[in-house]
């Protein structure tokens, strides 16, 4: 059975996506069949992923609010094993409507059920908000990346995502682990970003993946071309440190 993993923090730029798509490209690459569920009406995951999100019929938003089974909104992208479940920007007016219906905080849970047999890993990108959709996907989710990065005020608004984390856990989804916190955008000629890492890590400890994302061009030019920057420059720094995420994700999770 599959492993259902959140990608969340409210503080928005600070590499969800980015991480979203390449990890994602990486345990693909590790020959694992990865889904990306991207829940952001930004559909930022999608495009990066090559999806035209103008010409869709069936997103995310169809799943959540008509009911409609997924496998008609999944689809292939050009690498073997790596597939999206799209979003729009329609996903913007869901959590209102989402309001009236019962066990509102279930609803994605119930779309991504039937799916965990299909797949080693769901990936779910959520949007930079702790709105009713983020709710779903921590609902939903095994476990959750917090990606950090390492700049001023990074620790600012994970004390309110750690906190609505308790929450979930308490009261909607007993099962939800912190998979690991994440640090992204490090530039190891600053000392800030150090202090900013070393903060983290006496913060959070073991929580902390060994592996850093480090500021890099490619992987900030890969979306503009649709694809993950293991396609885009597999020898780039930053395809090099997604993939070595994805190896110690593979490992934490063999234990």
């Amino acid at each position: 059975m599959g492993k259902i993993i959140a990608l969340a923090n409210q503080k928005g730029g600070v590499g969800k996506t980015t991480t979203t798509i390449n990890l994602a490209a990486s345990l693909a690459a590790q020959e694992k069949r990865v889904l990306v569920v991207d829940a952001d009406p930004q559909a930022n995951a999608s495009s990066g992923l090559g999806v035209d999100i103008k010409i869709l019929n069936s997103t995310i938003y169809e799943c959540l609010i008509n009911n409609i089974d997924p496998q008609i909104a999944i689809l292939k992208t050009e690498m073997d094993g790596l597939f999206i479940l799209p979003s729009h920007i329609d996903l913007v007016g869901a959590e209102l409507e989402m309001i009236s219906i019962p066990n509102r905080e279930n609803i994605l849970t119930k779309v991504l059920a039937p799916l965990k047999n299909e797949y080693d890993y769901i990936l779910i990108d959520c949007s930079p908000s702790l709105g009713l959709i983020t709710v779903n996907s921590l609902t939903a989710a095994d476990s959750v990346i917090i990606p950090v990065q390492c700049e001023y005020f990074a620790l600012e608004g994970i004390s309110k995502l750690l906190n609505t984390i308790k929450i979930i856990k308490s009261k909607l989804n007993p099962g939800l682990e912190i998979e690991g916190f994440l640090l992204t955008m490090y530039d190891s000629r600053l000392r800030l970003a150090k202090q900013v890492s070393e903060e983290v890590k006496r913060h959070f400890q073991d929580l902390v993946f060994n592996t850093i994302i480090q500021r890099n061009v490619k992987l900030s030019e890969a979306p503009s071309y649709g694809t993950p920057v293991l396609l885009y420059d597999a020898d780039s720094k930053g395809s090099v440190d997604y993939m070595q995420l994805a190896l110690e994700i593979i490992q934490r999770n063999k234990k």
